[in-house]
């Protein structure tokens, strides 16, 4: 008889769907926040994603030819997502060689050591950006200004994270424009209104649920209300402070498209809850007493080694048990 048994990394379903499609619906809801981020920044923004996107599948195709050996993976576009979301967590005015470099590290440190899609324990992307952030902190902390009716020039300024948390007031937010994108920051941070689109539209084709973006959110705006008041903050910075935090930086790029990677998050509901609870609380945490101004990517990162533990005591009732 033959053995019809098969050992294959999680998550393991049975759907109408394949990682390709999967893969370019990520990519369709990526595009209004590329094209609002290009509108704002000016066409080196398609540049620096074409360049990350191009640089992922040059690298995924060499590291499968020369290292893992097998067929080639690069057709089912994941190298694709994971450029094009390397590109997101950039600044527009990063060197195009330092694109080069995240790229390399997110596909072959961060995926194909691993062995490839499906067993990577961290999201590549942001693997690639934290080597980044780490390595060249100037460069990925200078942010372009939004274009001010001109494609010629750009100049270095502060996201509302930094400013904010500098000066500890929200005097100087304006909350329509970053819904809208006309603030400094990296591509993908800049368009809120565009990324919920991209969320509605995986909602609609079901690539994701919404338990892990919106627990995400939740937690970040509950921590955010109940620090604005008990550091005894205005009454209209109760509801202003957890609306920022929401807007501004990576929260929206990160819960929506990159916490809900599905190699890298819990495999149950209630799993994913407790891993979005995680990941809502450590990035406040870092945004409000750590070092940098912004710390989505950290909290993945760190949320995403605890998966396994997650996995371990959160498993569903198997069939015929007792409780």
């Amino acid at each position: 008889m033959a053995n019809n048994f098969f050992v294959a990394p999680s998550p393991h379903l049975h759907s109408a769907m394949s990682t390709r499609s999967i893969m370019r619906d990520v990519l369709i809801a990526l595009l209004p926040a590329l094209a609002v981020s290009a509108a704002v920044f000016g066409l080196n923004v398609l540049l620096v994603a074409a360049v990350s996107v191009l640089s992922c599948v040059l690298f995924e195709f060499l590291a499968q030819k020369y290292l893992l050996g097998g067929p080639c993976t690069v057709g089912n576009l994941s190298a694709a997502v994971t450029g094009l979301l390397l590109a997101f967590n950039l600044p527009s005015s990063i060197p195009l060689w330092l694109v080069v470099v995240g790229a390399f590290v997110a596909i072959v440190i961060g995926k194909i050591t691993f062995g490839g899609l499906g067993k990577n324990p961290f999201n590549p992307a942001l693997v690639g950006r934290v080597f980044l952030l780490i390595s060249y902190p100037v460069q990925m902390t200078t942010f372009p200004k939004a274009l001010d009716n001109s494609w010629l020039d750009a100049f270095s300024g502060a996201t509302p994270l930094a400013v904010v948390k500098g000066a500890d007031n929200l005097a100087s937010v304006d909350f329509l424009q970053m819904a809208g994108g006309n603030i400094p920051g990296s591509l993908g941070e800049v368009a809120a209104a565009a990324l919920l689109l991209g969320f509605l539209y995986l909602l609609w084709r079901k690539v994701i649920t919404w338990h892990i973006p919106v627990t995400v959110l939740g937690t970040m705006a509950l921590f955010a209300f109940v620090y604005a008041a008990a550091t005894g903050m205005p009454s209209a910075a109760l509801w202003q402070y957890p609306l920022f935090h929401l807007v501004a930086g990576g929260a929206m790029l990160g819960a929506i498209f990159m916490a809900t990677d599905y190699s890298t998050s819990p495999m149950t509901v209630k799993g994913a809850v407790i891993f979005a609870v995680g990941i809502g609380i450590i990035t406040m945490a870092i945004r409000l007493w750590g070092a940098y101004p912004e710390g989505m990517s950290f909290a993945i990162l760190i949320m995403n080694a605890c998966v396994p533990l997650i996995n371990k005591y959160i498993k569903p009732r198997r069939f015929g048990v007792k409780k």
